[in-house]
């Protein structure tokens, strides 16, 4: 298989696990809270939809911090479980793995540090229940600078060196 094939497969299923397990974590939430209503599906992207009226500011923030939350833990256990990743034998699972590392590691942080203010506030409407917004914005912002160390000083040169061999 070529590498533009992989590296195709690798970006569609980063996406595709990203919204598993960012949207999954909103299911399990409003599932939990009996306010589950619908699961929207609107171009590329994927909304649950809930009940919000019957939701306290709390439960509505949890809800929409919880995606947040999900992609963190994920994102942890993928740098945890790097080293037997790239010692694997299949390419195709590595362009997986790494691809769904970057994107676990740096779109929640982007999105509700810089671009939730372009886009309508998504989870960020909810989240600001709980803290004041630049507070979220500046957690949000270290994070994402965190896991951008930690791509470029522990990630990167794993996965490059599992490539190039």
């Amino acid at each position: 298989m070529s590498r533009s094939v992989r590296q195709y497969i690798g970006i569609i299923m980063a996406i595709v696990i990203y919204y598993l397990i960012h949207e999954g974590a909103h299911l399990l939430v409003a599932l939990h809270y009996g306010v589950f209503k619908q699961i929207n599906f609107m171009g590329l992207g994927v909304q649950v939809d809930v009940y919000h009226t019957q939701m306290t500011d709390f439960q509505m923030g949890i809800f929409c911090l919880a995606g947040a939350i999900a992609t963190f833990v994920f994102s942890w256990l993928l740098i945890v479980l790097c080293k037997p990743i790239c010692a694997t034998k299949s390419k195709v699972f590595r362009t997986i793995a790494w691809y769904t590392s970057l994107v676990m590691l740096l779109l929640d942080p982007l999105y509700l540090s810089v671009l939730c203010g372009f886009f309508g506030g998504g989870d960020m409407n909810g989240i600001v229940l709980l803290w004041q917004e630049w507070v979220v914005r500046a957690l949000f912002a270290g994070i994402g600078l965190i896991h951008a160390f930690v791509i470029f000083r522990y990630l990167l040169p794993k996965y490059t060196k599992s490539f190039a061999e």
